[in-house]
């Protein structure tokens, strides 16, 4: 009687040890994805400040072209100041969808001025600016990948009962707006539409 009941004790102690050591793996896998996810964000606001850095630099080039495109101009550097001041993931992905709507009016607003286009400094760091651009849609891409493998290792299970029990919150996606997917309208005459 005492072997079989010793047999079953130790069965049971191997099943909760088998439990705890699939959740003790199920837990760093996902901190490593979320890590990932983390580190892939991280290019994100690198890429996203290296914009932010670029935008007084473009201001102050056309200003002294355009005095009359006032509100295109201010609400750049509105935009960019909102980045500037996020203070949350959310909040930056928020202020970064404001800022690239912005951009896109100011181009807008801007693409009729030839002497500007003709400008040196002003046609270098509207390269440098669009290279830029390209890097933050890579860079929101890998994080929007890591952020998915994250948030879909979180929703499984056993991950979701992990998750749950460590604290570990879904990461947001850097989505586009309403306004990111409309085309821009653009006039060569100076005119407004």
């Amino acid at each position: 009687m005492k072997t079989k009941a010793g047999t079953t004790l130790l069965l049971f102690a191997a099943a909760i040890a088998l439990i705890v050591v699939y959740g003790i793996i199920t837990h760093n896998k996902l901190i490593a994805a979320e890590e990932n996810a983390a580190g892939k964000w991280s290019q994100v606001d690198n890429q996203l400040k290296r914009r932010a850095d670029l935008i007084p630099n473009l201001v102050e080039t056309v200003k002294g072209y355009a005095s009359h495109e006032k509100e295109a101009i201010e609400a750049v550097s509105s935009a960019r100041n909102r980045v500037a001041g996020a203070t949350s993931s959310a909040d930056l992905i928020q202020s970064n969808l404001l800022l690239t709507g912005a951009l896109g009016n100011f181009r807008t607003a801007f693409s009729g001025y030839p002497e500007l286009k003709a400008n040196e400094n002003f046609q270098k760091l509207m390269d440098t600016l669009e290279g830029t651009e390209n890097r933050i849609a890579v860079a929101r891409k890998d994080y929007n990948d890591a952020a998915a493998a994250y948030n879909g290792k979180r929703r499984q299970f056993p991950g979701s009962l992990i998750a749950a029990i460590s604290g570990l919150e879904p990461m947001p996606y850097f989505e586009a707006t309403e306004q990111d997917r409309q085309t821009p309208v653009v006039n060569f005459g100076g005119a407004k539409p």
